[in-house]
């Protein structure tokens, strides 16, 4: 692993409550996962879903490495639900760049 996203880089915390699946009254979610430090950037753009539909993200939430996030997770910050399309771990390997997790939003 290569260096982490220093916390002084993640000014604001999220609630992650992981996707775990659906049943037979809606998406099911594991237990919460509360205070996660993160950077939030509240920016749209076009991207690509887990099934390689393009739709519209409005925001992206960059994670410490680790973080647990799949597609379909709800995330609570500033007082607003959002819903992970997908997420990716960014990792440098041996490059002297910051690792971390991006997740987009809807």
């Amino acid at each position: 692993m290569g260096l982490m996203l220093p916390l002084s880089l993640l000014p604001h915390v999220a609630d992650i409550e992981p996707f775990k699946g659906h049943g037979a009254y809606g998406p099911v979610y594991e237990p919460p996962i509360v205070g996660e430090p993160c950077l939030i950037d509240d920016e749209r753009r076009m991207v690509r879903d887990d099934e390689g539909t393009e739709v519209v993200s409005d925001t992206t939430i960059f994670f410490r490495p680790g973080t647990r996030c799949p597609a379909g997770s709800r995330i609570t910050a500033y007082g607003r639900q959002m819903i992970a399309i997908t997420s990716f771990d960014r990792n440098g390997g041996r490059l002297p760049t910051p690792d971390h997790v991006e997740v987009v939003c809807r």
